[in-house]
């Protein structure tokens, strides 16, 4: 009990993973908050439970909103370490360069998620009206750009998990035990990377303009689901890269 509140004091202290958990709670209550609001059946008092978790998911979201006024630098700082990704070693195909259609993938990823952040940041601002413009343009340009991202890592999963298969199959056939067991845990990342994606991006295209596919479609609990799907997938992912990072140090 002790080790399990120590590692949930750890994920607290930095940003990741405070973020991380905030995004998890905050769909998690959509969700559960959306299940006890869809029944007109159910009574009061919990009617009332699950309209107090969707207002309390909704100032979750506000709180990543503010949060996120503050990224613009380490995401700028993150683009410019990458640069073209030419010099770049990626560890989880054990190559001296990157492969260069997930080089490519990599870099318009970077620029959708740099120009994402003050296009939300004009929205978050029109809103508090601290500048005079409608946020309607500028929330739904942040939201094709997560979108874009979004379909862009997915696109950049499928190709390295391509890629681990192949590699795999050449360990498989040389007898590289420990390395063949590497490459599946990186390949079942992978997997769980894309997983979380499609969840991120359904939300996404529910969240464009009423008529864009099943924009506006889907209830507070199917967003809640898919978002908290996501968030645990993130979570999972994060406390994996933590542990092998400090079994490497």
């Amino acid at each position: 009990m002790q080790q399990s509140m120590e590692s949930l004091v750890r994920v607290l202290e930095s940003y990741r993973g405070r973020d991380k958990i905030i995004r998890t709670v905050c769909y998690g209550s959509q969700l559960v908050g959306g299940l006890l609001t869809r029944n007109t059946n159910k009574d009061i008092s919990s009617q009332q439970f699950g309209r107090r978790l969707l207002l309390f998911s909704a100032q979750l979201s506000h709180c990543r909103t503010v949060l996120r006024l503050f990224d613009d630098l380490s995401m700028l700082a993150y683009s410019q370490s990458y640069g073209l990704g030419a010099t770049v070693i990626h560890a989880t195909l054990y190559s001296n360069e990157e492969d260069a259609c997930v080089r490519w993938i990599s870099i318009f990823t970077n620029v959708a998620d740099q120009l994402y952040y003050p296009c939300e940041h004009i929205a978050w601002a029109a809103d508090a009206e601290l500048i005079k413009v409608k946020s309607d343009k500028w929330w739904l340009f942040s939201t094709v750009l997560w979108g874009t991202s979004l379909l862009l890592g997915i696109m950049r999963s499928l190709r390295v998990l391509m890629l681990l298969k192949k590699k795999l199959k050449k360990h498989e056939r040389d007898g590289g035990g420990r390395r063949n067991s590497h490459l599946q845990r990186k390949m079942q990342e992978q997997r769980l990377s894309v997983l979380s994606s499609m969840a991120d991006l359904s939300n996404a295209i529910h969240w464009m303009p009423p008529g864009f596919l099943w924009a506006g479609r889907f209830p507070s609990w199917l967003v809640g689901l898919l978002g908290t799907t996501s968030s645990l997938i993130g979570l999972t992912l994060m406390s994996t890269s933590d542990s092998e990072q400090s079994d490497s140090t």
